[in-house]
């Protein structure tokens, strides 16, 4: 299961966004720093509205949503790629993660000590990157120094490494993380085998006041959060009010709509959230129905129909033959299975059917 880390400045609210995003008291959220220092884990349900319309068209009560994991990652302090703070163990728990999501501190509060004394978006944004990217030049520079022998003794993986690496250089000693540059499709692999830090896939998770929540645009920090956010390649931002959501955590689903609403709000920032975590870790769903269950499969965009039989059982790509598939938005137009084969809205598809987020598939194999 791919992990997403969250990572921020010491008090901005990951830890209590972590317990937010799991529907936990997991995470201990005090007011002072580095009140996480071994990383949480937790397993988050990825919402999708599309399962219980599903499930009454299946006449099923049996549902299973797509999940991924959310790793709560100890605070990050300028100088952490010397060993400042937490750096080291910082560094070593993002290094293992798919994809980062950045919690930005959006909120005035006196009562909640900010690490650097006020409350600055932008300075807090720079300054994880750039431990991120002092991170990566000075692990660049050491894998450099292993691979040109190997380079120089013919080994094409190490010529192509190196190269790569004398191309990043430059940019990272700008100041420019990995993520904001372009990559040719034979340097992705070799970006991989490097584990840089700067170039996974990040968001930012702005953190406002509950009564901010209705009417983020009026918050200058918000908008400081979203230039920052263009300027990177146009990374994609949520905005969220961790303090609110973890209230949320002991509500019923009626009662957090109903106090939603009284707030203005029409959704669950933990929601959005979730599902902008999900494509920037590069998933989608595909989606089976039957009488026994109606589930969300979690493949990585761009996989094939064998691949994603795959992931139901290793057994449905070995002897995958077909894959049965009708859009959801197809089968619902329809109201029914029997309706849709009829409307001809079904479809068989081969081995090269790319699958699509929303489709709804009955693989067909041989034992």
């Amino acid at each position: 299961m791919l992990q997403a880390g969250i990572v921020g400045l010491p008090n901005v609210g990951k830890s209590t966004l972590f317990n937010a995003l799991t529907k936990t008291r997991k995470a201990d959220a005090q007011n002072y720093p580095f009140c996480t220092i071994d990383p949480n884990v937790g397993v988050v349900q990825v919402p999708d509205d599309r399962l219980e319309p599903l499930a009454k068209i299946a006449k099923t009560t049996k549902i299973i949503p797509a999940a991924i994991e959310i790793v709560d990652i100890a605070g990050l302090v300028a100088g952490a790629s010397k060993g400042e703070g937490l750096g080291n163990k910082f560094l070593a728990n993002i290094r293992e993660v798919d994809a980062i999501v950045h919690v930005v501190r959006c909120f005035e509060d006196d009562d909640i000590i900010h690490q650097a004394g006020s409350v600055d978006p932008l300075r807090d944004i720079e300054t994880i990157e750039a431990e991120l990217i002092l991170a990566d030049i000075d692990s660049l520079e050491k894998q450099k120094e292993k691979l040109v022998k190997k380079a120089r003794g013919g080994d094409k993986a190490a010529q192509a490494a190196v190269t790569l690496i004398d191309r990043l250089l430059p940019p990272l000693n700008e100041g420019k993380a990995a993520n904001i540059l372009s990559y040719e499709d034979d340097e992705l692999d070799t970006l991989k085998q490097l584990h840089l830090l700067s170039a996974k896939p990040m968001l930012f998770a702005c953190n406002v006041a509950e009564n901010e929540l209705s009417n983020p645009e009026d918050n200058p920090n918000v908008q400081i959060v979203k230039k920052a956010a263009e300027a990177r390649n146009e990374t994609e931002i949520c905005v969220i009010s961790g303090r609110l959501e973890e209230e949320l955590i002991d509500f019923s689903n009626e009662e957090a709509v109903d106090y939603l609403q009284d707030l203005g709000v029409s959704d669950s920032g933990v929601n959005n959230l979730i599902r902008s975590t999900y494509h920037l870790l590069g998933l989608a769903s595909f989606l089976t129905a039957g009488e026994m269950e109606v589930r969300a499969w979690t493949f990585k965009q761009g996989m094939k129909a064998p691949q994603c039989a795959g992931v139901i059982h290793t057994d449905f790509e070995h002897g995958f033959i077909k894959a049965e598939v009708v859009s959801y938005e197809d089968l619902l137009a329809a109201g029914s299975t029997v309706a849709a084969k009829e409307a001809g809205r079904y479809r068989l598809e081969g081995k090269e059917y790319l699958v699509q987020d929303g489709d709804v598939i009955l693989f067909r194999f041989n034992n």
